[in-house]
């Protein structure tokens, strides 16, 4: 997709600076996956905290070791 967008020069500077993009393109890809990334962790970390993990109250070690050394 092809955008235009007003950006301070002083930000693009940063963001190629700190991504190690090839150029200003490659380093606002690698700038906005990064982010994307690190929201998509706060969002499962917020999900998880909403909904633990957790075992089923029938789960026990020794059953899926017997499960485990039938098959």
């Amino acid at each position: 997709m092809k955008v235009t967008a007003l950006i301070p020069d002083e930000i693009i500077r940063d963001v190629r600076k700190y991504t190690g993009g090839k150029n200003i393109t490659d380093s606002l890809i690698r700038a906005l996956t990064d982010w994307l990334y690190q929201k998509r962790i706060e969002n499962l970390g917020d999900e998880l905290h909403q909904n633990p993990v957790g075992f089923r109250q029938e789960f026990s070690a020794e059953g899926i070791r017997k499960n485990n050394n039938s098959v």
